[in-house]
């Protein structure tokens, strides 16, 4: 019975928030309360549990605190600059440059406030929509990546430090760094080198993206809250799932868990990292059931944060995030996962 429970409250996490408007819109919520009903239904409730829910998240939603004002400072200064720099560098190295240090500062600044910046970038900069676009889809690959090198990068990498910093792992702050790095950083070039080749020349004299919103210390604070309130969701959600992981999905070959998850696509990815990671896995196991969910998750709006909140910021929609984002995504998992065969 508990089996069969757990089974239903997974195809409900899965499909209530593509089906439930009040769902996707109170995810938080949502997700904290299914989390503890999960816990409940296993009867895994104890004072280490409440307190690894308590402090884990603190770390991210502090990161997301602080970058937050620290973006806010330099948000009028940003937007004066973008086409100072595309002028005077070109619009070809400008995009590769805009991709790359976002890839890499995500994991420093936090996926979110990356998102932030990028939307802040193409706001002002002047291209024709179908080229904005183009950029944005690229950024959000590289920041969904980048983003995973730390633990305050984004919700999934929190939520996998922590399910892993206990025996066999003793995963610390630069666990995934040291594991994924040799994966990430040459995709979050690779990213960049596509913006360099597929930008033009030259600014256009029109843009596709117009209007923004300054950031105010409400926005900040709710932002901060709804993350704490994500991680400690998804540590509850983690928890009640072990039986499952343990039982089924940890004797999955890395090679299936990799290609399985392309369900990043369609659903959060660190939704499914708090369903699928546990320190019973193998570390190959684990490095590819991260890699797909990393890669996968760019492919369409739903697949992570930035492209959630740059979709939404931009008014992009779901067909034209998918006819960029889903045959890149693929290319780039065919050529990761023969890159895991030879470097396993």
């Amino acid at each position: 019975m508990i089996f069969i429970s757990l089974f239903i409250i997974l195809a409900v996490v899965l499909i209530a928030p593509f089906s439930v408007k009040v769902i996707e819109e109170e995810l938080e919520a949502f997700l904290f309360v299914i989390g503890c009903i999960a816990v409940t239904i296993t009867s895994q409730w104890s004072a280490f549990l409440i307190k690894e829910a308590l402090i884990e998240p603190i770390k991210i939603a502090l990161a997301v605190f602080v970058a937050g004002f620290f973006f806010r400072a330099l948000q009028k200064s940003i937007a004066h600059s973008v086409n100072k720099i595309a002028d005077a560098i070109g619009v070809r190295l400008f995009a590769f440059l805009a991709i790359v240090l976002l890839g890499f500062l995500s994991s420093v600044i936090t996926a979110i406030i990356a998102a932030l910046v990028l939307v802040e970038i193409i706001t002002h900069l002047t291209l024709e929509r179908k080229n904005e676009i183009l950029l944005v889809v690229l950024a959000c690959f590289s920041i969904g990546l980048g983003a995973a090198l730390t633990p305050i990068g984004e919700p999934l990498s929190t939520i996998a430090i922590s399910k892993l910093k206990g025996i066999p792992y003793h995963a610390d702050f630069l666990f995934l760094f040291r594991h994924l790095g040799l994966f990430v950083i040459p995709g979050i070039v690779l990213f960049g080198l596509l913006g360099a080749l597929l930008m033009p020349g030259k600014r256009q004299k029109m843009h596709g993206f117009t209007g923004r919103k300054e950031e105010t210390i409400k926005d900040i604070s709710i932002r901060t809250v709804k993350v704490y309130f994500f991680v400690m969701a998804l540590i509850f959600l983690g928890q009640g799932f072990k039986p499952i992981v343990r039982a089924y999905i940890s004797g999955i070959p890395h090679q299936g868990l990799y290609w399985l998850n392309m369900l990043s696509a369609v659903l959060d990815n660190a939704t499914l990292a708090a369903a699928e990671i546990d320190p019973s896995m193998t570390l190959l196991q684990i490095k590819s059931a991260l890699l797909g969910l990393l890669i996968a998750g760019g492919m369409l709006i739903p697949g992570n944060i930035p492209n959630i909140i740059c979709a939404g910021k931009l008014k992009i929609k779901s067909s034209e995030w998918a006819r960029l984002g889903l045959p890149l995504g693929l290319l780039v998992m065919t050529g990761y996962f023969f890159m895991l065969m030879l470097l396993k």
